[in-house]
């Protein structure tokens, strides 16, 4: 197994456990993240010894979402000439990267079960939505939280969660940007069941984890192919639909004031320009 950077692997008794390591104490989401999560999930695809896969982040919090900071070479030329065409196409270019990264969770063979406990923000529900099934610890929250620093989600979560919590729910979320606790969580679907705390969460998942490689493995993996194929067209039309209107019209004053608030420790001003 590759030494990553941005995750932990441990494999035992058919079940990987793929952890999230940073960088910082609510594993953001960096370059490291974007680059080794399709070669990780790969891996784990081709590797016969793996039938499920755990999916869940180290510390208290499973991912406060996208590193601004890490991330920000991306935006930056986007920002900086945002008339010209050259920066548009470059950052559609990282953008479907970024989109291959999360899909490629969705994409393995093998079923991953997240299981969250603190803060999953932004970029981080993206990626459990693209897991096959999420558990959640009581004291777990979560947010779609791009509408608040002026970005529509672009990865995934917006085509993938109707089918998880209906598109009502979905709307609110998406538009209002709030905070919603493990038992709201539970109560709209997003997340399957809640345990009292993070070991909970995390022995409840290897334990389901451990049933379902207890079943004939071509079997799973044929179930979850026939399952996905209701969706996988209509997931791949709007994630090519959304990073062509993310590079068209996302740069603007807005983003440029969400982006410096975060930096500058306070509330953005938003002036719809």
């Amino acid at each position: 197994m590759t030494d990553w950077q941005a995750f932990s692997v441990e494999i035992k008794d058919h079940v990987a456990q793929v952890t999230l390591i940073g960088p910082g104490k609510g594993n953001v989401m960096g370059p490291d993240f974007w680059r080794e999560l399709p070669e990780l999930f790969a891996e784990l695809d081709a590797d016969g010894e793996v039938r499920v896969i755990v999916l869940t982040g180290s510390g208290k919090n499973f991912s406060y979402g996208l590193d601004l900071t890490g991330m920000s070479g991306t935006f930056a030329s986007l920002l900086a000439d945002r008339a010209f065409a050259a920066p548009r196409t470059d950052f559609l270019v990282e953008l479907r990267k970024m989109q291959a990264s999360i899909t490629a969770v969705a994409d393995c063979r093998k079923p991953v079960i997240a299981a969250v406990s603190g803060w999953c923000v932004g970029g981080g529900l993206d990626l459990i939505a693209a897991a096959d099934i999420r558990l959640a610890s009581a004291e777990a929250k979560f947010s779609l939280r791009e509408a608040k620093v002026a970005i529509v989600a672009d990865v995934g979560s917006l085509h993938r969660l109707p089918g998880i919590i209906g598109e009502g729910q979905l709307r609110e979320l998406a538009y209002t940007g709030k905070d919603i606790d493990a038992a709201r969580a539970e109560k709209i679907g997003l997340v399957s069941d809640v345990y009292p705390d993070q070991d909970a969460v995390l022995d409840a998942a290897h334990a389901m984890a451990r049933e379902i490689a207890a079943n004939p493995p071509l079997v799973v993996q044929g179930i979850k192919d026939v399952l996905d194929q209701r969706t996988k067209d209509t997931v791949a039309a709007g994630l090519r639909y959304v990073a062509a209107w993310n590079s068209a019209f996302l740069p603007s004053e807005d983003l440029t004031e969400a982006v410096q608030a975060v930096f500058e420790k306070r509330e953005p001003r938003f002036q719809g320009r």
